[in-house]
């Protein structure tokens, strides 16, 4: 009698703790539903206004309530085991005539994404960190002073070229005044999401591609150099839906 009245609670723990293992795992599946994004300004090419485009980037995403954007005017923030408690990172900056954040920051960057952290990188965000080998992985493409920078400023058309993406799926083709970059250089293998045609050499340049850096996503997109670049619609919507994906939300069309 004790031993099947043993065996009956046994069996009833057993589906307890099955249940509670369950229920814990479903909740943990559960997607999430907010993200903190750190946007990283402070320094730049003298020509790329960054006190200008910054606020305003951060607006276009904000745009998307779900996502709240924390901006430091200081690159330095990255040496910061701080970059931890945020779901993705905005790099707006390049370190022009000014040293870049050291190893710490380097570190704390790669790592972040490695393990699952997002990153975003805003025009000429390609250019920091020269002397980083890795930030070439990291970026998926980074400017090269050896090759033509773009094509005189001006108004191009940005052409969705996968329209199966989340970041880019219900985007139509649009017009923007802006640099059409035609100096990123790199080997990795990349996602291009859309692409500009050159007016100078007529040759296709990726405009935003995507990539998955170990854990963590990477959007990357030249557009951006100053607040008239940011007029087109579009743009606003490709770097808030960038950011959401990289931040492992689900994209909202």
């Amino acid at each position: 009698m004790f031993v099947r009245r043993f065996a009956g609670v046994a069996v009833l723990v057993a589906v307890a703790v099955c249940f509670l293992w369950m229920s814990c795992a479903a909740l943990g599946a559960q997607p999430k539903t907010k993200a903190r994004i750190l946007l990283v300004t402070g320094v730049d090419y003298p020509g790329h206004p960054w006190r200008e485009t910054a606020p305003l980037l951060s607006k276009l995403i904000q745009q998307d309530p779900r996502l709240t954007v924390v901006t430091v005017e200081d690159p330095h923030m990255l040496d910061s085991a701080a970059v931890r408690s945020y779901d993705a990172v905005v790099l707006h900056f390049m370190n022009w005539e000014v040293k870049a954040p050291g190893e710490a920051a380097r570190q704390n960057l790669r790592r972040f994404v490695e393990d699952g952290g997002g990153l975003v990188l805003v025009h000429f965000a390609c250019g920091a960190w020269q002397d980083w080998p890795e930030f070439r992985n990291l970026a998926g493409r980074v400017w090269d002073p050896k090759l033509r920078g773009h094509d005189p400023r001006g108004v191009f058309k940005v052409r969705i070229t996968d329209a199966d993406h989340p970041v880019t799926r219900g985007l139509k083709d649009f017009e923007t005044d802006d640099e059409l970059y035609t100096c990123l250089a790199g080997d990795r293998q990349i996602r291009v999401l859309a692409t500009a045609k050159s007016k100078e050499d007529n040759i296709d340049y990726p405009m935003a591609f995507v990539f998955e850096y170990g854990k963590g996503r990477v959007f990357h997109s030249p557009l951006g150099h100053d607040a008239k670049a940011f007029e087109a619609p579009a743009v606003g919507e490709l770097f808030r839906r960038g950011c959401a994906w990289a931040a492992g939300l689900e994209v909202q069309q």
